[in-house]
This record gives structure tokens, C-alpha cells and sequence, in this order.
């Protein structure tokens, strides 16, 4: 979907008309997979790969503590190009790095840069590169709001650097309606673009192996940082009181992050040493079958953009009980159900439904339906070469 404020072409413009030309994208990411796990990561690799694939020269510039001193790490991945940079310094968990400002003096060399997350200073530093520089601008908002800082140093830097950071782009990517409905009560002025969150349905599908390393019957899984903004602790609330009524059921939590000492000790407290599994970080070709063994995946958010854990659970068939937010009811509708943040009663009543009633709840067909990887590669491009050919 398109938001045509300022001019943005639409689908039937000369510029999406003309034949495509390779393009040389420099792609700016505070994490990139499989250096770092997670979905916004594996989005980072997947579509380099993809894109390098349809034979664009695709450099991924990232944040890592690879490398000596300002030198960076490069190396060839899939068919593209990472340079690494150490941080210089990290407030609030937010790595910068000197070596990624200097790299971006050189933004003329590509013919368009794309930076994830308004909420990482690489992505401002390429805002402020585009400023100086007449090389093109795309923005892609994985989640418009920060599940680590502080909400009143957040709700500061979202109406003064993040709406500036979005404004220096020539567009704006989103994931759903919602998020664009946000960017513009934000005040972002730009072209927005709604790309899905595609994910690879011929990867994530029912049929296939199936872990053995899942606990419980039926089995709850929780995939995701344990971070505060994902709520780890309201997952193992409401898996207890799920417990109640289904004494043989086990919860399975795959991520890492600061909380899992807390969540740790926490179970060693309830006597749920046999009940509760701490897997860690999983790769991304083992969660397919991680998947497929679970009766049920769990995210109770307090924010979110469109997660890849969502969309991958319900391709591979399993109903998901998510946080009642705006941009995960309509994705969820029939294929799961969503609860209001913070309500642990519910989401042990949800946990209950999806897994008792598990037969009612048609998730693949939901993906299958508008969240193909395939087509998300196709958009974002499509839109990279209108911005370089208005050049």
C-alpha cells in the first residue's frame, strides 16, 4: 500500500515502468545475521542475499566489536558485502561507532543507502549523510517504539531525532497500516511505503521434523529477547496458570538477554526446573522444527512492528497468543488470539483456547495469504529503484 503524500509514485509511474538496472546499495544495520540472532538481524541478511541474487552489488555497513581499534571487518556473506565496525562508545545500550560516520562520507559511491531502525545512531548517521550528500535515503521502521529505554528519554527522541531521522529519507518503509498511521500523527512528512514482513512460507511449513527439545504437553513457546519490552516474566506468569488446568504442560524460551538469570531463578523458586526450558539462542535454519513441535508460541509485548516469530509460528501451522496491538490483531484474527498487555489471567485463558480448540485456528492460511518473503524482496527493490532513478 502506498501513502502518496509529497508524490510518491505509484505503480503505474514511468519510474517503476523503466527497466530495472542494478543498483549499488550500501545497507546501514546496527545487527546483521548470523553475527546476531533475531528477526530483525535475519531481515538485514535475508534480503542482502536476495537482492545480491537479482545482481545488485549489496554492502552491509553494521555495529560489531569485530575488528582493531577504527579498522573495520569485511568479509564476503551469500553474495554480499559486511564491513564491521567497533563501537566507540554505547549509551543506553545504543552502540555508535566513529568508523561507520566515516564510512558514510562516502554515500556517493552507492546509488541508494538503506538504514534499519530509526531507534540505532547508524541510522541517524545516515540521515545525516543523505543531508549532506545527494545519494538516495530509504528508511525501514522495524517498530516504532524501543523496548529497552527509558519511556520519557524514548517519547523525547521519537518526536525530536526519530521524526528528523525519517524526515531526512526519501521513504519511509512500515510494516503494516498502523505503523504508517503513527509515522504521520508523528508528523513524518515523507513517502511512506507498506512492505510486509514477508517470511520464506516454503521454509516455515508443518510438514517436517520436529525438534525434541520442546517441554510439556501441550508445549508453549516463547521466542524473542528477554528484554523487558517483551514481557518474558507475563509469559511465565500465565504458563503457571496455565499449569492449573493443565498440569503436564511445559513452556520452552528461546532468546537471551539481560532477564534470563532473573527468569532463571525464578523457575528454580517455583519448582519448575522440569517444566520450563532455557534454550537460548536457536539458528534460524533449526526454529522450522522448534516450530513444528510446539502447540502454541506466546508474545506478550508491551510493543512490537510486525514480528518475524509470529508470522514463522503461524506458517508453520501453530496457533500464537499475542499482545492486543493495533498492528498484531488484524495478522492474528483467525489464527490465533491477542490479549491486553499485562492481563496474565487472559493469556493463560488464550494458551487455553489455542491448544484445546486447536483445530479451530487456521494460521498458515493467514501468512500464506499477504506475508511471503518473496514478495517483500520485490517491493522494497522496486521501490529502491524509483528513488535512484529520481536521482
Amino acid at each position: 500500500m502506498t501513502d502518496d503524500h509529497r508524490g510518491a509514485a505509484g505503480t503505474g509511474s514511468k519510474a517503476s515502468e523503466a527497466t530495472p538496472r542494478s543498483l549499488r546499495i550500501l545497507r546501514v544495520a546496527q545487527k546483521v545475521y548470523p553475527d546476531v540472532a533475531g528477526g530483525g538481524a535475519y531481515h538485514v541478511h535475508a534480503l542482502s542475499r536476495d537482492q545480491a541474487a537479482m545482481g545488485h552489488d549489496v554492502t552491509v555497513l553494521a555495529v560489531a566489536p569485530d575488528g582493531d581499534g577504527d579498522r573495520p571487518h569485511v568479509e564476503q556473506r551469500d553474495g554480499y558485502t559486511v564491513v564491521r565496525y567497533p563501537p566507540t562508545a554505547e549509551p543506553l545500550g545504543n552502540a555508535v561507532s566513529a568508523g561507520v560516520a566515516q564510512f558514510l562520507r562516502r554515500t556517493d559511491e552507492y546509488d541508494v543507502v538503506h538504514a534499519h531502525s530509526h531507534l540505532y545512531f547508524s541510522t541517524n548517521l545516515a540521515a545525516l549523510a543523505r543531508r549532506l550528500s545527494g545519494t538516495p535515503l530509504a528508511v525501514t521502521n522495524h517498530g516504532l517504539y524501543s523496548q529497552t529505554a527509558p519511556k520519557w528519554v524514548f517519547d523525547a527522541y521519537l518526536r525530536t531525532v526519530g521524526r528528523w531521522t525519517f524526515d531526512s529519507a526519501d521513504v519511509a518503509f512500515c510494516y503494516t497500516d498502523e505503523d504508517r498511521d503513527r509515522l504521520r500523527d508523528l508528523g513524518v512528512s515523507v513517502p511512506v511505503e507498506v512492505v510486509a514482513n514477508g517470511i520464506d512460507t516454503a521454509r516455515f511449513t508443518p510438514d517436517g521434523p520436529r525438534s525434541d527439545d520442546l517441554a510439556g504437553d501441550p508445549a508453549i513457546l516463547f521466542v524473542g529477547r528477554l528484554v523487558d519490552g517483551k514481557r518474558p516474566g507475563d509469559a511465565l506468569a500465565a504458563f503457571e496458570r496455565l499449569r492449573e488446568r493443565a498440569p503436564n504442560a511445559g513452556l520452552t524460551i528461546c532468546g537471551d538477554g539481560p532477564l534470563r538469570e532473573k527468569l532463571e531463578e525464578r523457575v528454580r523458586d517455583r519448582g519448575l526446573d522440569e517444566a520450563v526450558r532455557f534454550l537460548g539462542h536457536l539458528s534460524y535454519e533449526t526454529m522450522p522444527a522448534v516450530y513444528r513441535a510446539a502447540d502454541a508460541l506466546v508474545l506478550p509485548s508491551e510493543a512490537e512492528g510486525l514480528p518475524r516469530t509470529v508470522l514463522e509460528a503461524m506458517a508453520t501451522d501453530v496457533p500464537v497468543v499475542t499482545s492486543a496491538l493495533d498492528q498484531l490483531t488484524g495478522v492474528v484474527d483467525g489464527g490465533g488470539e491477542t490479549v491486553p498487555v499485562g492481563d496474565v489471567d487472559r493469556f493463560a485463558d488464550a494458551l487455553a483456547a489455542v491448544t484445546e480448540e486447536r483445530a479451530a485456528y487456521s494460521p498458515r492460511a493467514v501468512v500464506e495469504d499477504g506475508y511471503d518473503w518473496a514478495t517483500t524482496v520485490e517491493q522494497t527493490t522496486e521501490q529502491f529503484q524509483r528513488i535512484a532513478a529520481g536521482r
